[in-house]
């Protein structure tokens, strides 16, 4: 590892996967995190806060500071993800209260004051909902000068998973992401296509979850709460996928992802495609363009491919350390 680490601020709603991002940005030697906002999403904005702390705590991180903030989307109705991480979000794991408190201010007004106090242009990793980001940017737009990139968990090319298009984080506020598009900012979006790949295999996951050391155990009873083989052998049934905490080894290690910079558009209009992220990936302009139908699209970085094997050996030498 040469040079500084890189200044990281997590955007989160803590979360299975985003608890094992956490855990990851806390043990890389290459990432320095400065702080970390909650969102509703997968569970309530107090259960995110909650969540966080204790993952922080239990991983031994530093002091670092941990906001509350949006309660909901920005035009939306809130919905959790719990029947895919638990009624507390995390697992069900039944975890102690933490003793740590959040930070004083709201999650806007720490991403504004961390962003613009960093000596070196910030990494945002949003891996929930993008109603935080979209406020911050709304109302200080000034805190561009100082990012030097944004990569989000969030959007499908293919596939999504909270609708037949749509991915979870982009579907619950798309407004949000589509302003998000709007940073003017360098973006990444790892996305549904990439972040389903990533698994840790089963004996890896029990050797975790046999460390003495918590925050090491806790990753692999997270992965275990995460299986990708239902019914299979119980190899298979605890092999974890590492979902948003790719987006951050894609920060700490950018050539483990394969991306091309693409226009992307977030479809906001009610009906079967809302929320869906939409990517250009064709070669040349269609009738649509010829015909005066022309749109102004953000171009992304899109994650079209990752390596498995690279991720998985990042992740587990340093959630091991």
């Amino acid at each position: 590892m040469t040079g500084e680490p890189i200044p990281v601020i997590i955007d989160c709603d803590t979360g299975v996967d985003d608890a094992l991002a956490l855990l990851f940005a806390v043990r890389h030697p290459g990432l320095d995190l400065r702080a970390v906002t909650c969102v509703a999403g997968n569970t309530d904005v107090d259960g995110v806060v909650r969540n966080t702390l204790t993952v922080l705590e239990r991983a031994g991180a530093p002091d670092i500071p941990v906001a509350r903030g949006a309660a909901r989307p920005l035009i939306e109705p809130a919905r959790s993800a719990r029947h895919v991480h638990g009624t507390d979000g995390m697992g069900d794991l039944r975890l102690p209260a933490p003793t740590r408190a959040p930070a004083a201010v709201d999650a806007v007004t720490l991403l504004h004051r961390e962003i613009l106090a960093s000596p070196r242009p910030v990494t945002l990793v949003p891996t929930a909902p993008l109603t935080n980001i979209a406020l911050l940017l709304r109302t200080h737009p000034e805190v561009t000068r100082n990012i030097e990139r944004i990569v989000f968990m969030g959007g499908a090319v293919a596939v999504g998973n909270a609708t037949p298009v749509a991915e979870f984080n982009v579907w619950h506020d798309p407004e949000a992401a589509a302003i998000l598009l709007t940073a003017g900012v360098p973006i990444t979006m790892y996305g549904l296509d990439v972040f389903q790949q990533v698994v840790v295999p089963g004996p890896e996951v029990h050797r975790l979850r046999a460390s003495d050391e918590p925050g090491t155990r806790l990753a692999g009873d997270l992965l275990a709460h995460r299986p990708t083989s239902q019914g299979g052998p119980p190899e298979a049934e605890e092999a974890g996928g590492l979902g948003d905490a790719g987006a951050v080894c894609a920060v700490a290690d950018p050539q483990g992802i394969t991306t091309r910079l693409l226009p992307v558009e977030v479809t906001l209009a009610p009906g079967p495609s809302r929320g869906q992220t939409v990517v250009d990936r064709r070669p040349r302009p269609g009738e649509s363009e010829i015909h005066g139908g022309r749109r102004e699209q953000a171009l992304v970085d899109v994650a079209l491919e990752v390596d498995v094997d690279r991720y998985v050996r990042l992740y587990l030498e340093t959630v091991g350390r």
